[in-house]
């Protein structure tokens, strides 16, 4: 019989504010399927700001400095954007109820919680390294969630009804975690109400299992002890397995994140998604903004891409205990991936003297941090080449990550910003430093600086046995080979400087890839639109063009 299988590719916006009224007003009827092909538009437009041409849907999305990316989630019966994250794991909302001046004045759909279904489990979710911590809190319940037509229902989230995160003033209304369910506060808190309820039922669950907590991408938890049970805490630590281990991988289909979910009920073509963000300061182009879930864009092919494996956590890592049908498993935590080296123009960064030299070069991947953040030693060395923390824009710097053998650099124009004082910063920034004996223990974050100079993609692998296939990171790099020279002319002719733009009605004029099949933006001054008035919608500005993307949602047919 015949099963449908989907792959979903969304515009990436950073944060801003939401275009019309929900998607679910639209009805569509069976012509909207042809060529394997469903055509779904996201935002409900008084204009023909959709614009089909083939297979493909677009639409312009907006940005907001470049330091947020967001994804239009309907939630129940609220649709509003969410702030994609590769470094977290867990799906929350802002809540109506939240009485902070910040959800006061709020831009964006709130979430209205009328479908809510609360499990009464309390939780607060932990941001930011020691230098900026910041939190959500809120409780934990289920609800319908779904993005431009993927759906799951009893989907596990949190209602946040307070905090001090900066998404509100983004225009996010919350965050869309797209990591492993290790790292999963919701998940964890949620198995842990599961596991003492069949506790209570079963006497051969003597006690429940313990269960890592690890908190978000940028702030470093201690790993907890992971012994599931009394035979487990006996056992040398180097050795153990626990028969736990196979009841918490197979309850991901359930009650894990929702991407996540979506890879183990089976629901997507590949247990992938691949990511390319726009740049909209300095110089507008670049990669298009996209989201692709279950395959990679159309026209790039996988062996173009450099795959690195995902860091795995042993046992005295503070990792997951193996199952005793596979006692050598270590499983994933977070999009953390080794590197061979770093380079800053043209000298390798030294190993820095803050961490122990036993733990292995590695770095996050992160779309939920705007900058690039590494140990302060090393942040001070790359100042020292710079000339200070403040500099002059005339000079490209490069900042090149070498994965597997193959440099990827950043783009100049992404590693700088303006002060709006004709000098320039840098995107970087001092983060703790991992340390051994349980903890997250990548050196550097890379956040969107990195990120938008490359195509990533992000494969789960076999969640539940990655020895059978371990989770990787496949990289692109999108940078041009004359990118010192475009960021001179960039400097030339025209400022580094940007000022908030609302999302845009227009289109990018055309939807061109590079020599490896990536979308391109538009070239800086060249759209068109569907409405008169898009100069002013768009944001033009001596000659620059801010905020476009790029929507796309494929269905594909699987028989099995």
């Amino acid at each position: 019989m015949s099963s449908w299988r989907w792959t979903a590719l969304f515009g990436l916006a950073s944060t801003v504010n939401v275009l019309g009224s929900p998607a679910s007003k639209h009805r569509f009827s069976t012509d909207a399927l042809s060529d394997g092909a469903l055509h779904l538009p996201i935002f409900r437009s008084s204009g023909s700001n959709l614009q089909r041409r083939g297979s493909v849907g677009r639409m312009g999305l907006g940005d907001y400095y470049d330091v947020a990316y967001s994804v239009m989630v309907t939630v129940g019966d609220t649709q509003t954007p969410l702030l994609v994250d590769t470094g977290s794991a867990d799906l929350w909302v802002t809540s109506t109820s939240c009485g902070t001046q910040e959800c006061k004045e709020a831009t964006v759909s709130l979430y209205d919680g009328k479908s809510f279904q609360s499990s009464d489990i309390p939780v607060e979710i932990d941001y930011g390294d020691s230098n900026t911590p910041t939190a959500a809190n809120g409780t934990i319940g289920q609800d319908t969630v779904s993005i431009a037509g993927l759906k799951l229902e009893g989907q596990y989230l949190a209602s946040m009804d307070s905090t001090n995160t900066s998404l509100v003033n983004l225009g996010d209304a919350g965050i869309l975690g797209l990591g492993f369910p290790l790292n999963s506060l919701i998940w964890s808190q949620v198995f842990s109400a599961t596991a003492n309820r069949q506790s209570k039922r079963s006497p051969r669950l003597r006690e429940p299992p313990a269960l890592p907590f690890f908190e978000s991408n940028l702030r470093r938890a201690s790993f907890p002890s992971l012994n599931f049970d009394e035979l487990d805490a006996r056992q040398e630590e180097t050795k153990k397995t626990s028969k736990y281990t196979s009841l918490i991988t197979a309850s991901y289909a359930d009650i894990g994140p929702f991407l996540v979910r979506l890879v183990e009920q089976g629901q997507l073509n590949e247990p992938l998604f691949a990511v390319t963000l726009q740049r909209d300061t300095v110089d507008q182009g670049g990669n298009v903004g996209m989201l692709s879930i279950g395959d990679l864009p159309d026209g790039v092919n996988s062996d173009s891409l450099t795959w690195a494996p995902v860091r795995a956590y042993s046992v005295s890592d503070g990792g997951l205990s193996p199952p005793p049908d596979s006692p050598d498993e270590e499983y994933p935590i977070s999009w953390e991936i080794f590197l061979d080296a770093i380079y800053f123009d043209g000298d390798v960064l030294p190993a820095s003297e803050l961490i122990d030299p036993s733990i292995k070069l590695s770095a996050l991947l992160d779309t939920g941090n705007s900058l690039m953040r590494g140990p302060a030693d090393l942040i001070s060395y790359i100042y020292t080449k710079t000339g200070g923390t403040t500099f002059s824009c005339d000079t490209a710097h490069n900042f090149t990550v070498v994965v597997g053998g193959k440099s990827f650099p950043v783009d100049p124009r992404d590693f700088v910003y303006s002060n709006g004082q004709g000098e320039c910063n840098a995107n970087i920034a001092v983060t703790d430093v991992p340390t051994t004996g349980g903890g997250y223990l990548h050196t550097w974050s890379l956040g969107d600086p990195f990120l938008k100079s490359v195509l990533s993609a992000f494969h789960y692998g076999n969640l539940s046995h990655p020895s059978q296939d371990g989770a990787r990171i496949g990289l692109l790099s999108t940078v041009p080979d004359d990118a010192n020279e475009q960021y001179a002319e960039a400097v030339k002719v025209q400022p580094l400087f940007q000022t908030y733009e609302a999302a845009p009605t227009g289109l990018p004029s055309a939807a061109s890839t590079n020599a490896d099949g990536v979308a391109q933006a538009a070239e800086t001054g060249s759209l068109e639109s569907s409405h008169s008035d898009a100069g002013s919608a768009l944001g033009i500005e001596n000659g620059l063009v801010y905020g476009m993307g790029l929507l796309v949602l494929v269905c594909t047919t699987a028989f099995v």
